[in-house]
């Protein structure tokens, strides 16, 4: 029976919300269905008016994630212009952001083994998170000359995989991870070097200006 006084408005976001909260104090996998209607306020019968099941409710909450991920890199690509190294550089900064205030979201995109192609509406936010990444790379890639220059794809590819490895390392908390440099700092240098071994920031500059 649905607690007393239950006045959501929309039942299926206190749901999603609901397994927010139970994804970063359990993980993906270590709740259930009830724990989540329990959260809510509702009875377990009335989670499958919406979901199917755990992973369907983990989906969506990894759907809105990528979104609210993809405002955040569209903002911090948006500010960092007219230098496209800026805002470049300022992409994964965003990226280290996003896990550090919405980690509930980022488990469910990353931790919880739901692959972006369950649903044409996941997939879809998880392609613009990504497109943003692309254009910022595809910019900065224009100034390499055409036969070193890698398929913008692939760039962005290294620079979400550079971010994730800092996030994973030493941005969450992770017990034995601690480094004796700030993730920001990780990662900007970590860039840097990337974006050295192909000719698009001088030896001697590290301030992250150029382009």
């Amino acid at each position: 029976m649905a607690k007393q006084g239950y006045h959501h408005g929309n039942l299926r976001q206190a749901l999603v919300e609901a397994s927010l909260k139970l994804i970063e104090a359990k993980g993906p996998t270590g709740f259930t269905l009830s724990e989540a209607a329990r959260e809510a306020g509702v009875t377990p019968a009335a989670v499958y008016r919406h979901f199917a099941g755990r992973e369907d409710l983990i989906a969506e909450a990894a759907r809105q994630g990528y979104e609210i991920f993809a405002d955040l890199l569209e903002y911090a690509y948006d500010e960092g212009r007219p230098s496209v190294l800026a805002a470049f550089e300022k992409t994964g900064r965003a990226y280290l952001a996003f896990a550090r205030k919405h980690p509930g979201h980022y488990v469910a995109m990353f931790e919880s083994g739901i692959g972006v192609q369950r649903n044409p509406e996941l997939a879809a936010a998880s392609r613009r998170a990504l497109g943003v990444l692309e254009r910022a790379a595809e910019a900065l890639s224009e100034r390499i000359p055409a036969h070193r220059r890698p398929p913008p794809q692939m760039f962005a590819a290294h620079v979400w995989a550079m971010s994730h490895g800092v996030v994973e390392l030493f941005a969450r908390g992770s017990p034995g991870t601690r480094a004796p440099f700030p993730p920001e700092d990780l990662l900007e240098s970590g860039i840097g070097v990337y974006l050295r071994g192909l000719g698009l920031v001088a030896p001697d500059d590290g301030t992250g200006g150029g382009p």
